[in-house]
């Protein structure tokens, strides 16, 4: 009797914890970043008035929102009251992904701040390119001696108030801005020739479903409910688990 009471216990508890636990997709959407600069760092547009260059100090990086082929990134403050920046932002390739968040910069002459060029998470091949002000872009690329990502489009470069939400008329902007690149020479190239994309998101899914398919496993019935499969797993260890203890009562 004991041990089919702890039976229905331990079910009870598998079930509940299936259906209570949240998704293991919660990586982190956000990507939010608390970096600490120990000196000035100029950033791009679009930014408050006044806030071309961050101060050394502490700050946070959030992803507001992500697109096939582009990111839009802001820029906090250390208590996240206050959003410096909201900047365009192209998923670029890095060769090794390390456990720590690495931040690149643009080379300046002596004497200016350095200029922010990439942000990436840990973990992650793919890091956040920061796309600047054409004028601004040709002269990083000349001290640099390095391609540079610029917008065209015409778009501020300071604001009164920064966009708070992903529907706010500047994030909508900068979604649809073209994006090019500037070469040391001056001349403009397409993305393309700069930039590394990341892999289509049904070449991955496809690659992750390969070995189940040439397993030919036997598909499992899908419910009117679509509820997951611990779900119900737990559910018929539980009628299994009372069904049996109504049999040893009866027994008795």
């Amino acid at each position: 009797m004991y041990r089919l009471k702890a039976l229905t216990t331990v079910s009870c508890l598998a079930l509940l914890g299936a259906i209570m636990t949240p998704s293991a997709c919660a990586d982190a959407w956000d990507k939010k970043t608390v970096m600490t600069f120990s000196g000035p760092v100029e950033i791009p547009g679009v930014h408050l008035t006044g806030w071309g260059v961050l101060p050394a100090g502490t700050y946070v990086f959030k992803i507001v929102d992500s697109q096939s082929d582009r990111h839009i990134v802001q820029i906090f403050s250390k208590d996240e009251l206050t959003i410096y920046a909201t900047i365009l932002a192209i998923p670029n390739y890095r060769l090794k992904a390390t456990d720590k968040t690495v931040v690149t910069f643009r080379e300046r002459p002596a004497g200016q701040p350095e200029a922010l060029r990439a942000w990436f998470y840990p973990g992650r091949n793919w890091g956040e390119e920061f796309v600047y002000p054409k004028a601004k872009a040709i002269v990083l690329a000349k001290a640099a001696n390095a391609p540079v990502l610029f917008t065209p489009a015409e778009l501020p470069v300071e604001v009164a108030e920064p966009a708070k939400l992903a529907e706010a008329p500047l994030v909508v902007e900068l979604k649809r801005a073209p994006v090019m690149a500037i070469q040391p020479t001056g001349e403009e190239v397409q993305l393309a020739q700069v930039v590394t994309p990341p892999p289509p998101t049904e070449t991955l899914v496809a690659s992750a479903q390969a070995p189940a398919s040439a397993a030919s496993a036997p598909a499992l019935p899908k419910t009117a409910s679509e509820l997951p499969l611990s779900v119900l797993l737990g559910m018929v260890a539980l009628g299994a688990a009372v069904a049996a203890r109504a049999a040893a009562k009866r027994l008795q």
